[in-house]
């Protein structure tokens, strides 16, 4: 089972679910309080939904945007270790929940049925039940439990208390290791666990910061784990199995991030995809007898980003993302030979998985205009298996536009990439700026429902920029916002909006931006930089106020983003994030402002939602307040992702001219 790295946070990209077809005066958990009202209003513990300032759903709208939000996608979840059946994640009812699929196209049975959208799964190392974890509301803080589908039983196999992280079978199948922060609600420590009693799970040793476990050893006798400082610097240890002794891989090297780390056919190798000593992140192979290091795709100038290994060792597989892009490879760890897998589509891959013998790779696949799929590959003869076929909502998949990439000068000439939905027909069309969140994430050309609504119903062009500061470009990229340097990537917005002003097809007039998380903080900041510029924009869970979010944040997270942001605790960067904090400078803001948040949010509270809406209102701003109280970074349950797109829509054509705005509530 492949480990999951808690420092790659989840795309916010909500799950797209069934519309609601009625106007939310009629919706149960609406809460209808005055336009304009104070923030002060919302409760402290909010009911399932409040709303302010939000108009009700059009039915004309309700019903065209229906088809798109039944849209879905499925999930690879693990590849049962003989490759003959699957565990999926997809959603038929109000949730995304675990399915099994015993053949390509197959049936999927569905395993779970719990309140809460199922997160990560695994089969049970004995074969009999599933590992699974899961949250409460969006708390994100998640606990291992072993479930038998079969008779319904559950028992909860992390220590209570804190978040635990991914787990790692070990080679015999009898122990699983992952970690948790239940000592002190901010390290992780590592534990293990026979995977089958509550009372097996044991303290193998402490940390400090963030760690996750990568594999075990051939042998079983080591543990292969990384630990996580920033985007920028990681570090690979092993940890002895019987004692909890660490030893670190290369203490004496400069810092370098590593994405992906497995063992190599014996206990004596390791591999990793490393920036160590170059701009990207390749594949080297480190002699744990010598210490050398050897990199395997120096010819290769973008980013080695998933590594997974088959249990017997006799395959590697990873992937390269290369414009955002992923290409697949397979390597021989014995002869160290590599060739790339031809024939696939141009799209993104995810999940690698490997059966036991290295025979078939299971994966996601999906591209800018499908939905995303499992898949297997015969790793002796390349042929590709589809195993799902997710369905668009009754929609002709032949209509839906895929991107180009365009590339736009900076302020100081640095070209931006971006990737430019264009809509059908001459124009000039009004034009949606999508911001990624991270801020290290990168927009890559994933199927949206969502944009295909905008490009071919409500004739928006769109345009996804991957500013300074975003992965998948070097790690000099990578630095280039950093601390005292933040505002620059939000200049290259600026830089897009000029763009736009010369391109005949684009109106220039009728531009909005929408962000989460930090692509939230990317919006808001947008708006104050270059207010007339821009009409419209929506900041999902997004930051308000770096000096606040950052002494909020969940404690497991400050040292990460303060290694990113800057030291709210040092004077001078505590000065220069409140002068660039949007809240400060929420005067300047003359565009509509939708703000939507979850109340469990433990990434980004959500009175950074509270602080934005009730500065702009303070100055007459035209806001739309939505603020879930069953959810946390994102909207994951049904009816929350359904409103919040209609609201999305709604919003968005209100304000850019393509609907006449709605008679207030």
């Amino acid at each position: 089972m492949r480990p999951l790295s808690p420092a790659l946070c989840p795309a916010l990209c909500p799950a797209l679910c069934p519309a609601l077809l009625w106007p939310l005066a009629a919706c149960v958990h609406a809460v209808e309080l005055p336009v304009n009202g104070p923030v002060a209003s919302i409760p402290t513990d909010p009911p399932a939904l409040v709303l302010e300032g939000t108009p009700p759903i059009p039915a004309d709208l309700a019903a065209r945007l229906r088809p798109y939000l039944e849209a879905r996608s499925a999930d690879l979840a693990d590849l049962a270790p003989d490759g003959r059946s699957m565990l999926i994640r997809t959603r038929f009812g109000d949730h995304a929940q675990l399915h099994r699929v015993d053949q390509p196209m197959g049936a999927r049975t569905q395993l779970s049925f719990g309140d809460e959208p199922a997160r990560r799964a695994s089969f049970s190392p004995d074969g009999a039940a599933l590992l699974t974890s899961r949250d409460q509301g969006g708390d994100e803080q998640y606990q291992l439990w072993r479930v038998d589908p079969g008779v319904g039983t559950a028992v909860q196999l992390s220590p209570p208390g804190g978040r635990s992280g991914g787990w790692v079978a070990s080679q015999g199948g009898d122990r699983i290791a992952f970690t948790s922060t239940a000592r002190n609600g901010k390290d992780s420590d590592l534990y293990l666990s026979d995977g089958l009693h509550p009372d097996s799970t044991r303290l193998l040793a402490q940390g400090e910061g963030t760690w996750w476990v990568d594999g075990w050893s051939p042998d079983d006798r080591q543990l292969l784990v990384t630990r996580y400082v920033s985007a920028n610097e990681s570090e690979l240890w092993t940890v002895d199995v019987e004692t909890g002794t660490r030893r670190r891989m290369a203490p004496d090297a400069a810092p370098s991030s590593t994405e992906g780390a497995a063992w190599g056919p014996n206990s004596d190798t390791v591999y990793c995809a490393t920036d160590r000593g170059g701009e990207f992140r390749s594949l080297q192979v480190l002699s744990l007898k010598t210490g050398t290091w050897t990199s395997l795709t120096a010819d290769i100038p973008w980013d080695v980003e998933q590594l997974a290994r088959s249990r017997d060792g006799s395959r590697l597989a990873f992937t390269t993302n290369e414009g955002g892009l992923s290409r697949l490879h397979l390597l021989d760890p014995r002869s160290q030979q590599i060739r790339r897998v031809p024939g696939l589509p141009d799209g993104i891959l995810s999940s690698l998985d490997f059966s036991d013998d290295g025979a078939v790779l299971a994966f996601q696949l999906g591209t800018a205009t499908t939905p995303g799929d499992v898949y297997s590959l015969d790793t002796a003869t390349d042929a590709l298996t589809r195993w799902t076929a997710s369905e668009v909502g009754g929609l002709d998949s032949r209509r839906f536009i895929a991107p180009s990439l365009v590339h736009f000068p900076s302020f100081d000439g640095l070209q931006i990439p971006a990737f430019y939905y264009a809509a059908p027909g001459e124009g000039p069309h009004p034009v949606v700026i999508f911001i990624h969140g991270g801020p290290e994430s990168q927009s890559r050309p994933h199927f949206s429902a969502l944009i295909q609504s905008l490009l071919l119903d409500s004739g928006i062009s769109v345009l996804v920029p991957n500013v300074r500061g975003s992965s998948g470009y070097g790690k000099s990229w990578l630095l280039l916002d950093n601390g005292f340097k933040r505002e620059d990537s939000v200049q290259d917005v600026g830089a897009l909006l000029s763009w736009i002003a010369a391109q005949p097809a684009l109106d220039a007039d009728r531009v909005a931006v929408v962000g989460g998380s930090y692509g939230g903080y990317m919006v808001l900041a947008t708006l104050s930089l270059f207010p007339g510029k821009v009409k419209a924009g929506i900041d999902s869970v997004g930051i308000a106020n770096f000096v606040t979010f950052l002494e909020q944040t969940g404690p497991y997270r400050q040292d990460l983003r303060r290694a990113e942001y800057g030291d709210e605790r040092d004077p001078e960067m505590r000065a220069f994030l409140q002068r660039i904090s949007p809240v400060n400078r929420a005067h300047a803001i003359d565009a509509a402002l939708f703000v939507a948040h979850g109340a469990n949010d433990p990434r980004v509270p959500a009175g950074e939602a509270r602080q934005i809406v009730e500065a702009v209102r303070a100055q007459g701003g035209d806001t739309w307040l939505m603020l879930a109280g069953n959810e946390g970074h994102g909207f994951r349950k049904r009816e929350n992702s359904d409103l919040y797109r209609l609201l999305e829509v709604l919003f968005l054509e209100t304000h850019l001219g393509v609907r006449p705005p709605p008679e207030s509530p």
